[in-house]
């Protein structure tokens, strides 16, 4: 089901012919980058934080990690990953799937600055079985409304 979200949001903007189903598994940032067929810095990995109760998505180069001081800098408070049974709840995808296409409302999304170190980004497309092949301007197009912020080290 959140694959098939991801995909309608997806077709909606215009970018559905950029997902990309391969055979392997994508459930990892290694594992994404060999069955996409790119360094695993290039996927761009959805981290999920709960913060005044509302689920916040983060974008961020495959490789890097979220700094818990920047985070706390941009958000005024301590990093908090959603509990694993509430991120269907509260983002639309299940763990494992989570992307920033089709997300429920009130869900709010960043971009990470470790991104711009690429031309073309993966993240995935609502399952741990798929990507999207997105140039940067694709990707902010496709999420639509997001901020960018300096989160990872």
């Amino acid at each position: 089901m959140s694959f098939e979200r991801a995909k309608a949001y997806l077709e909606e903007k215009g970018y559905a012919d950029r997902i990309i189903v391969p055979e392997a598994s994508t459930a990892t940032v290694e594992l994404a980058a060999q069955a996409l067929g790119t360094e695993p810095a290039a996927i761009a990995k959805t981290v999920s934080f709960l913060v005044d109760d509302a689920a916040v998505l983060i974008l961020v180069e495959g490789t890097a990690r979220v700094d818990n001081h920047k985070f706390k800098d941009v958000f005024h408070t301590k990093a908090k990953m959603i509990p694993y049974d509430r991120v269907e709840e509260l983002t639309g995808h299940l763990p494992g799937g989570v992307c920033p296409f089709g997300v429920k409302d009130g869900s709010r999304i960043y971009l990470d600055e470790s991104l711009k170190n690429h031309e073309v980004v993966y993240p995935a497309a609502g399952d741990d079985c798929s990507g999207v092949k997105l140039t940067i301007p694709e990707l902010e197009d496709a999420v639509g409304e997001y901020s960018w912020i300096d989160v990872s080290k």
